[in-house]
């Protein structure tokens, strides 16, 4: 890969969600958060794969927005607006409503927009070397409200106040202890280290997945997306998956959980 792109391969059941940007540490430029919204879009009625790994080229995750991009378009609300809304937060929405498990494998810099895509994956590894942070204070704007929420829910407010008031960068550690991250590994054992949990995912219940994803939007959404859920929570009883895994624990074999 040699041109900023968003890619997707398929390795059986897991999808590999490539961010590339050669020479910007993978900055997301315009055109890759439309593409990013347009591969999610693709994803989610896909009942073939069952986890996503999303990755940066080149042992980077992302650098943030790319900024030889901002002239043309920062400097007027509508397009300002147009930009963060219709296509930044519309790409992160399509992960955050992504029927699969997400996993983050996270190389060397995962700075603004890199922690904000990292923030809608549900299982985040990274290197040791890796760093964190979104110092736009720096480049004199905020983050936008949307993707500031987001990203405050996901990494805690301590962080996040640093992250975006005082333009503070942080190591792996740091997001680990702080809940943000599973593991923390050595830099040469990440892209393995998801690769093996996606395959892991990928053996269980697709079923039990999408129904753990639903849940988990609903009670963060709380009120009547949360009692919403109590009325299809148990629709799954007649379902081969869930039968399939019960005969299987009883007669002491693993279970064989086909597509549907």
């Amino acid at each position: 890969m040699s041109e900023r792109q968003v890619s997707l391969r398929r390795e059986g059941a897991v999808a590999v969600v490539t961010l590339s940007n050669p020479g910007r540490l993978n900055a997301m430029t315009r055109a890759m958060w439309r593409a990013l919204r347009a591969v999610f879009d693709g994803l989610h009625g896909d009942t073939a794969l069952r986890c996503v790994v999303v990755r940066g080229e080149g042992g980077a995750f992302c650098a943030g927005g790319d900024i030889s991009e901002y002239p043309s378009f920062r400097f007027e609300e509508a397009s300002l607006r147009e930009f963060h809304e219709n296509e930044v937060w519309a790409a992160l929405q399509a992960m955050l409503d992504c029927p699969l498990p997400l996993v983050a494998q996270i190389e060397g810099a995962c700075m603004g927009a890199g922690v904000e895509i990292a923030s809608c994956c549900d299982i985040r590894l990274a290197g040791a070397s890796a760093k964190f942070g979104a110092p736009i204070a720096k480049l004199g704007f905020p983050m936008a409200p949307r993707e500031a929420a987001l990203v405050h829910g996901a990494i805690g407010d301590v962080l996040a106040r640093d992250m975006l008031l005082a333009a503070g960068v942080h190591g792996a550690q740091r997001l680990y202890d702080a809940g943000f991250l599973l593991h923390v590994l050595p830099d040469a054992e990440v892209p393995a280290a998801a690769q093996a949990h996606a395959a892991r995912i990928a053996a269980l219940s697709p079923q039990a997945a999408r129904l753990h994803k639903a849940t988990f939007t609903a009670l963060k959404s709380g009120g009547a997306a949360a009692q919403q859920l109590l009325a299809t929570a148990y629709d799954y009883a007649d379902s081969a998956e869930h039968r399939e895994g019960i005969d299987a624990f009883l007669g002491k074999r693993p279970p064989n959980f086909r597509p549907s």
